[in-house]
C-alpha cells in the first residue's frame, strides 16, 4: 500500500517509499534566516486533509501499522506490517559548520547547531560537533525508577518518529526511518518511568530512546530480558546512529513519554466508561431502579454531549427488561444519586474524554522541539526560511489533560463503588441477600469486596490531585516554569487502573445479584453482559477466594468484550 501523508500525519501503511527527502538540520538562535539548498529531487510536496487524525495500532507485540483515520487513535490490531514515513515536506538546509557535511547559510551566528546547551552554553569547533551529540545524549539520560513498558515505550517510539518527520525539527531521514525499523524489527529501549519534569518535554526518557539509537543502554528483547543496546541492535541488524550536528536536541526535546502513556489511557478510559454504562445498567436493574430519568426529554433540556450518549445507552440496556416491569407501580419515585445521576456523572466522565482526546489528537501530530525550522516556499524550494526558537517542548497542554482525565477517572470509580454499596448494604438494596451471600451469616459475601473497591476509590482521590498545580525550576533557573506532565502521566497508570478493578468488583456483584432475582430476567443486552462475565466467574455458591474472579473481569473489561455491549 502506498504511503499516506495528509499534511500532519506521516506514519503510514504498508510498504511506503521511506523518507522523500533529507530532513533539515539547523539550529541557530531565534530570529535567525537561512538559505535553503535543495538537492535535486529530494522534496516532495505534501497534501492536506483537515479530517485526517493519528490512529493507533496495539504496541504491545510484533510489528504494527499505523493508518491516517478520521476519528483517530483507532486500535487497529496489526500484526507484521512494516512501518514506514513517507511524502513528507522535507528540506536539506546545507550546513556550512567546520567539517560538517551540509552547509547552512545564516544571517545570524549559528548558536544552538553547534554549541552545547543551557547555562552551559559554547559554541563547539566542527570535529567536535558529533561528539557534542554523544555527550549531550549521555548527559541527559539520567532517569530511574522502574522502566516504562513495552507498550508505553513503544507508543513513544512512533509518536517520536511521527513528529520528527513533520520535517520541522532539523533532523535527517535516515534518524527517523532508525527508530521505525527498530519498532518494526521489535528493538525496545529500556526507559526509566521517573526523571521528567515536563519541560523541555520528556528530556530524559527520550534520551534513554536516543542512547538506544547510538548502541549505548539497555534494551529489552523479544523475551523481556534487558540485554545492551548494541547487541539488541546487532540481533535486528540495525547500525547504530552516528548522530549530526542539532540531532541529539531533536530526539531528546519534546512531550512524547506523557503523550504515550496518555493516549494508552485514554484507549483504556473510553472502553471503562463505555463498560460502566453496562455495569451501571446491571446495578439499576438488579436494585430495581426506574429508568425515568434516562427519559430522552430529560437530557435534550442539559444537552451535554456525554449525558445524552450515557442516556441513551441506559435506555437502551434496560429495556424490556423482565425485573424493571416487575416493579412499575410501586411506591419509590426517584432513585439514589448513583443510579438516576448516571447519565450526569457517566456523561461528564465522556465529555472529559473527549476534550483530552481532541488535546493528544493535536499533540500528536505537532512539531514539538526547539528551535524549529520554517520553509517560506515549499513548492518554490527558493531557499528562504527562518529557524525560530520557542517553547512547544512545554508540556502543560498535556499536564492539564492528564490531572483531568484521572479527576474524571476517580468519578467513575466513586460512583461505581456507591453502586456496589446499595447492592450489598441490606438496608439499600432491595430485598437482595446482606451482602450477595447465600445463607448470609454463614457466609459473608460481599462485604470485602466492597472494602477493597473503597480503598481503591480512596486511594484514586489521592492520585488525583494535579501534579500540573505544581512546578519547580530547573537547568539554572533557565527553566523555571515546568508542567510536572509525566508526574500526571505515571499516576494516571495507576489511576486507571484502580477504576477498572472497582468496575470489575461491581460488575461480579451485579452479576450475583441478578441471579438472585431469577426467574426474572434482564434486559436481552444486559443477559449478554451477564454471561460474558459467567463465562469468566461462576455464581458464588458460597465464600470462596475471589481475587482470581477480580483479575479475570478485569481482563475482561480490558478486552473490550463488555462495552462492545453498547458499541
Amino acid at each position: 500500500m502506498p504511503g499516506i501523508c495528509d499534511g500532519r500525519v506521516v506514519i503510514v501503511t504498508g510498504a511506503g517509499r521511506g523518507i522523500g527527502a533529507e530532513h533539515a538540520m539547523e539550529f541557530a538562535r531565534q530570529g535567525a534566516r537561512v538559505v535553503v539548498n535543495e538537492r535535486t529531487g529530494a522534496a516532495r510536496e505534501t497534501t492536506t486533509n483537515e479530517e485526517g487524525s493519528f490512529s493507533f495500532p496495539e504496541l504491545d507485540s510484533g510489528t504494527y501499522r499505523v493508518n491516517v483515520n478520521k476519528g483517530g487513535f483507532k486500535k487497529l490490531g496489526l500484526r507484521n506490517v512494516e512501518l514506514h514515513v513517507a511524502d513528507v515536506t522535507t528540506l536539506n538546509l546545507k550546513m556550512e559548520i567546520g567539517a560538517a557535511t551540509e552547509t547552512v547559510m545564516v544571517e545570524a551566528a549559528p548558536v544552538a547547531v553547534n554549541t552545547s546547551t543551557g547555562e552551559v552554553s559554547n559554541i563547539i569547533s566542527g570535529e567536535q560537533v558529533r561528539e557534542l551529540q554523544v555527550n549531550l545524549v549521555r548527559s541527559h539520560a539520567v532517569g530511574v525508577g522502574e522502566p516504562l513498558s513495552i507498550p508505553d515505550t513503544r507508543a513513544m517510539m512512533l509518536l517520536r518518529a511521527n513528529s520528527l518527520a513533520k520535517g520541522n525539527s532539523g533532523i535527517r531521514g535516515i534518524t527517523i526511518d532508525t527508530i521505525c525499523e527498530m519498532l518494526n524489527r521489535g528493538v525496545t529501549p529500556m526507559v526509566p518511568s521517573q526523571g521528567s519534569v515536563g519541560a523541555s518535554g520528556d528530556l530524559a526518557p527520550l534520551a534513554h530512546l536516543a542512547l538506544a539509537l547510538i548502541g549505548e543502554g539497555e534494551c529489552f528483547d523479544e523475551k523481556g530480558a534487558r540485554i545492551a543496546s548494541a547487541e539488541a541492535l546487532k540481533r535486528a541488524q540495525i547500525k547504530p546512529l552516528l548522530l549530526e550536528a542539532k540531532e541529539a536536541v531533536s530526539l531528546i526535546n519534546g512531550t512524547q513519554a506523557m503523550l504515550a502513556i496518555g493516549i494508552l489511557m485514554l484507549l483504556a478510559a473510553e472502553t471503562l466508561v463505555d463498560t460502566a454504562d453496562v455495569i451501571g445498567a446491571m446495578a439499576c436493574d438488579a436494585l430495581k431502579g426506574t429508568n425515568v430519568a434516562f427519559d430522552e426529554r430529560i437530557q435534550k433540556a442539559r444537552p451535554h454531549a456525554g449525558q445524552i450518549r450515557t442516556a441513551t445507552n441506559l435506555r437502551r440496556l434496560l429495556e424490556q427488561s423482565q425485573i424493571r416491569d416487575s416493579h412499575r407501580d410501586c411506591d419509590r419515585v426517584q432513585d439514589a444519586y448513583s443510579l438516576r445521576c448516571m447519565p450526569q456523572v457517566h456523561g461528564a466522565v465522556r465529555d472529559t474524554l473527549a476534550h483530552c482526546r481532541a488535546i493528544f489528537e493535536t499533540e500528536t501530530n505537532s512539531a514539538v522541539d526547539n528551535p524549529l525550522v520554517f520553509v517560506k516556499n515549499p513548492k518554490a524550494m527558493d531557499g528562504e526560511g527562518d529557524v525560530l526558537s520557542g517553547g512547544n517542548f512545554h508540556g502543560e497542554p498535556l499536564a492539564f489533560a492528564l490531572d483531568f482525565l484521572a479527576i474524571a477517572l476517580s468519578a467513575l470509580a466513586g460512583i461505581s463503588e456507591r453502586r456496589l454499596e446499595r447492592m450489598v448494604n441490606p438496608a439499600l438494596s432491595e430485598g437482595l441477600p446482606p451482602f450477595l451471600a447465600p445463607g448470609a451469616g454463614m457466609n459473608s459475601g460481599f462485604m470485602m469486596p466492597q472494602v477493597t473497591a473503597a480503598a481503591l476509590v480512596s486511594e484514586n482521590k489521592v492520585l488525583s490531585h494535579p501534579a500540573s498545580v505544581d512546578s519547580i525550576t530547573t537547568s539554572g533557573n533557565k527553566e523555571d516554569f515546568v508542567s510536572m506532565g509525566m508526574t500526571a502521566a505515571n499516576k494516571l497508570k495507576k489511576v486507571v487502573e484502580n477504576t477498572r478493578n472497582t468496575l470489575a468488583i461491581e460488575a461480579m456483584a451485579a452479576a450475583q445479584a441478578i441471579d438472585f432475582l431469577a426467574p426474572m430476567k434482564t434486559s436481552k443486552p444486559l443477559q449478554q453482559a451477564h454471561a460474558a462475565i459467567r463465562a469468566v466467574c461462576a455464581t458464588m455458591e458460597k465464600d470462596r477466594v475471589m481475587y482470581r474472579d477480580f483479575a479475570r473481569i478485569a481482563e475482561l473489561i480490558s478486552s473490550g468484550k463488555l462495552a462492545d455491549v453498547v458499541r
